[in-house]
């Protein structure tokens, strides 16, 4: 019961100090600001017909943009899921779902993970960490992946998170056996996801061999879950390692120019703030890019119009900067010319 419990306001504490600005990286950044994409004073394009589309997992998206892993477990968890599940399907992008731990230990929590009555169409993303999963039966799985109507399952992986949280796993084996058993076992696919300190080009050749075609790079440089956890620390010696950790993980931008090449479709999360990072995300490979922390401050400051309203800001800028680039659809803009800086060319391998 403890345990089930502490899924709960573990939950609450998530939403509130990501909701803050003290959670985020001390010094190091996301990187994003090392990517120019070079101006095409002649793109021979009306801004009308810039096709800002891409598909990713079987559905269309009309801007290559996901609302990331949110939350769930709690009233205002499911509030916050109805609401920016309802603004992803009338804008035509994707939504993922929070952990389902708390959905599989409280099975009445289900309903603030249920979002398909109000965003019917939404490409849906559902969420279980991997040693949850590596515990679980695939039947078991594939019933919470039926219960959400998700389209796509993403096992994510979190040890720098688990090792400073109180009560954090801390056994790590079995990941590759499992992602490998869930990729042949359900019928939707699998998204290998990180959760705040990105994929190195060794993980992500790894996760290629078990046969995934989709990852969601997750780097450093936006919310720290180390940092989140850190607030939570009761224990000296877990916040001292928390606080050491702080900033601990491979920025995203250089996240996706480590994988790049490898043949993944790529979901770029992990300190994208605008627009702008969404296009430098795609110019770098990725399929899409994910933001949680602004959507969420949006949905804090405006409710649901609030959070409509910043996400068309953002495909608005996407569409601007295609036009600018001379990129008529995604894939031009993929290849598009960039210039990177030092600090990100780096980490080209």
């Amino acid at each position: 019961m403890a345990d089930r419990l502490d899924i709960s306001q573990r939950k609450k504490d998530h939403l509130a100090l990501c909701a803050g600005d003290n959670v985020n990286f001390r010094e190091k950044t996301s990187l994003f600001e090392q990517v120019e994409l070079v101006h095409n004073a002649l793109p021979e394009l009306h801004a009308d017909a810039v096709d800002s589309s891409v598909e990713l997992l079987g559905k269309r998206l009309s801007a290559p943009i996901v609302i990331a892993a949110m939350t769930g477990g709690t009233d205002e968890a499911a509030a916050i899921n109805q609401d920016l599940a309802r603004a992803a399907d009338a804008l035509g992008l994707g939504f993922g779902l929070g952990s389902q731990r708390a959905m599989f230990v409280r099975p009445h929590t289900a309903w603030t993970f249920k979002v398909r009555e109000r965003a019917p169409n939404v490409l849906l993303l559902g969420n279980l960490g991997m040693v949850q999963a590596r515990q679980m039966s695939t039947g078991q799985i594939l019933e919470l992946c039926r219960e959400t109507g998700s389209d796509a399952l993403c096992i994510h992986l979190n040890p720098a998170m688990e090792i400073v949280q109180p009560g954090g796993d801390r056994d790590f084996s079995g990941g590759l056996d499992t992602i490998r058993r869930l990729v042949h076992e359900l019928p939707i696919p699998i998204v290998v996801k990180e959760t705040g300190c990105g994929l190195s080009r060794g993980a992500a050749t790894l996760i290629k061999d078990c046969g995934v075609r989709h990852v969601d790079v997750s780097g450093s440089g936006g919310t720290s879950w180390v940092a989140v956890e850190a607030h939570r620390a009761v224990d000296p010696g877990e916040r001292e390692l928390a606080d050491e950790l702080w900033d601990w993980g491979i920025p995203t931008a250089a996240s996706l120019v480590q994988i790049h090449g490898l043949g993944l479709h790529t979901i770029a999360t992990g300190g994208l703030r605008s627009g702008t990072d969404i296009a430098k995300a795609v110019a770098l490979g990725a399929t899409a890019g994910g933001l949680a922390a602004p959507v969420l401050k949006a949905h804090r400051a405006g409710g649901y119009d609030g959070a409509v309203q910043f996400l068309q800001r953002l495909i608005h800028t996407v569409r601007s900067i295609m036009l600018l680039t001379g990129s008529r659809d995604v894939a031009a803009l993929q290849r598009c010319p960039r210039i990177l800086g030092p600090a990100l060319a780096r980490w080209v391998p």
